[in-house]
């Protein structure tokens, strides 16, 4: 599945996992998660919303009580949440790249703190080698860039670096979190992995 496709698949998710919605509800709020320079279309969330109940991850029931036109509610499925759990456990390369990644923040609340942490990680080295081949291609070529391009080139290292900044200020909030047991992990995932531990 392409990049973003994983990306709308696990918004889609982590939605659902809150409540049943209907269509237009979802596009909505799918909006909000994917970020406002990627406005979805509903012929981009609707083959989606079919590919997920083939699999049987959600299902839609449909309500002709409200009128004449149908109304048609999605809702998680037991082998959805289990394939939600499944992708929000993944921490490899592309929970942290510029398509998947603001969406897994969005639902760290559901995942733990060591994942957060690899995600987090992962998302910082990534930048950091994106802002050192930056650099590189700016040193080499300045002479050949007019006050516009360097401008620009300017903005873009700004903006990776306060990303960097913010990550491991993140990072380090984790840790302290972590080093305070997972008494000190707010999140549901983090209760759950604490009520565990205590039973041990």
């Amino acid at each position: 599945m392409p990049r973003r496709g994983v990306a709308l698949e696990l918004a889609v998710l982590g939605l659902l996992a809150d409540s049943p919605m209907h269509g237009y509800e979802l596009r909505k709020h799918v909006n909000a998660l994917l970020g406002w320079t990627r406005l979805l279309s509903y012929g981009t969330l609707y083959p989606c919303l079919k590919q997920l109940g083939r699999a049987g991850y959600i299902v839609a029931d449909e309500d002709a009580s409200s009128g004449r036109r149908t109304k048609i509610t999605y809702r998680l499925t037991a082998d959805g949440k289990e394939h939600l759990a499944e992708l929000l456990e993944d921490t490899g390369p592309s929970a942290w790249d510029d398509e998947n990644f603001g969406v897994r923040f969005a639902l760290f609340s559901r995942t733990t703190s060591s994942i957060r942490v690899r995600i987090l990680e992962g998302r910082r080295s990534r930048l950091e080698e994106r802002l050192d081949t930056v650099k590189n291609a700016a040193q080499r070529g300045r002479e050949r860039m007019d006050a516009y391009t360097a401008e620009l080139q300017r903005h873009g290292l700004e903006s990776v670096q306060r990303e960097i900044t913010w990550l491991t200020e993140l990072i380090e909030r984790e840790r302290a979190a972590a080093d305070q047991t997972n008494d000190g992990d707010p999140s549901p995932a983090g209760r759950q992995e604490t009520t565990r531990n205590k039973k041990k």
